[in-house]
């Protein structure tokens, strides 16, 4: 019996390690942005191009895997496999580009692999560890955030040698990552269900109250989420405009990386208190942080970046445990497809977000925060209104 309850926890170290090695893929072009621009002789905007088309590869991808239901049809290692392959070859064949709009459509296919790493990479989860979805998920999400974070890090450092290096050394990881799910495969007991699930099934999901609802307030989340993590640099510069450029490299890692030790803090906490609770702390928190950093402009610097620090953990210690809600719900062969319509869906929130918000922080300046207030508040409402359903989650 005690082998049982023990099993699970080597397979969540496993696919948490291979979603941080996946995921390195997402931001590359960031790193070695500066070489673009002399090499292909682009601007600065063009980052946006780059940036762009990876969000727009990934919308595409997690809707293509979402209803077509083939996470849920086919062996869903070999489906993530597959995908860091591609990834691996996409963001390899950067080095080889010569220009932006050949780096754009290996960018778009980046982004289609990586629909097929990140939540596919949830299902696993999932399937290999019931009884800790939300422990699962949290490490798994907070591996997620490093590598957010990861571009940052990799500005402030010396990347040594050919500005290429950078790039295969990314897909050498994703080709890792595949490796180890594929030698790891599908959860016993779901090998048996692969096929029987048939196209457009994830839409069902919606049909279930507790995963509309768990769904829904994950999508306020993500209103709030990655425009916080984008003007995150741009607030620490605020705070501390001393900052060199290194220097403020090296922050915004920071700032956005502690959402990673934060997710897993959240998930230990979820085995004594629920991802409910887990989820409606970080909702709060995060509103609570909206509410207030407009007026804590007279903040010293080191205690405005304390600040962003905590609103940065806050905005997403609640990410992992909204899909763990989401996959209770749902029965196990919908599990795939749920998850990843329900990522299909909050991306493109979170770009509708990020295209109305950023531009006018110029303008709002610190009261932009208030705009990405409703976020986090339509979340708590529609997690307090289901209260009851969630009661043992």
């Amino acid at each position: 019996m005690q082998g049982e309850v023990e099993r699970p926890v080597m397979p969540i170290v496993w696919i948490a390690l291979a979603e941080l090695f996946g995921t390195a893929l997402w931001f590359t072009p960031n790193a070695v942005i500066g070489d673009l621009e002399r090499e292909w002789a682009l601007a600065a905007h063009n980052l946006g191009w780059l940036t762009g088309a990876v969000q727009v590869g990934f919308l595409l991808g997690t809707l293509m895997i979402g209803l077509s239901g083939i996470a849920d049809r086919r062996d869903a290692s070999r489906l993530f496999a597959t995908c860091c392959l591609i990834g691996a070859l996409s963001n390899g064949l950067l080095a080889w580009a010569g220009g932006l709009w050949p780096a754009v459509a290996l960018r778009l296919i980046t982004g289609m692999a990586l629909a097929g790493i990140y939540p596919v990479g949830m299902k696993l989860m999932v399937g290999w560890a019931p009884q800790r979805t939300g422990l699962g998920l949290a490490w798994l999400v907070g591996m997620l955030v490093i590598g957010t974070a990861t571009p940052h890090l990799l500005a402030g450092l010396s990347l040594g040698g050919d500005w290429r290096s950078a790039l295969w050394c990314a897909s050498l990881l994703a080709l890792i990552a595949g490796a180890m799910i594929w030698r790891l495969g599908e959860a016993p007991h779901l090998r048996n269900m692969a096929g029987k699930t048939s196209r457009w099934a994830g839409l069902g999901a919606f049909r279930i109250e507790e995963f509309r609802h768990a769904a829904s307030a994950y999508f306020g989340h993500m209103w709030e989420l990655y425009t916080l993590w984008a003007l995150l640099p741009l607030l620490l510069a605020t705070a501390l405009p001393t900052l060199t450029t290194t220097q403020l490299a090296l922050g915004s890692f920071v700032l956005i990386a502690i959402g990673g030790p934060g997710c897993w803090l959240g998930g230990w906490l979820s085995l004594r208190l629920g991802s409910r609770r887990i989820a409606q702390l970080g909702l709060s928190g995060s509103a609570i942080c909206c509410l207030l950093y407009p007026w804590l402009g007279g903040m010293s610097g080191l205690w405005a970046a304390l600040f962003l620090a905590l609103w940065s953990l806050l905005a997403v210690i609640d990410s992992p445990h909204f899909s763990a809600l989401s996959a209770r719900a749902c029965p196990a062969s919908l599990v795939g497809s749920a998850l990843t319509l329900q990522n299909a869906i909050g991306y493109a929130i979170s770009a509708a977000s990020l295209a109305w918000l950023l531009p006018i922080w110029t303008t709002l300046g610190p009261w932009v925060a208030w705009l990405m207030l409703p976020g986090p508040m339509v979340g708590l409402w529609v997690l307090r209104s289901r209260q009851k359903g969630f009661a043992h989650s």
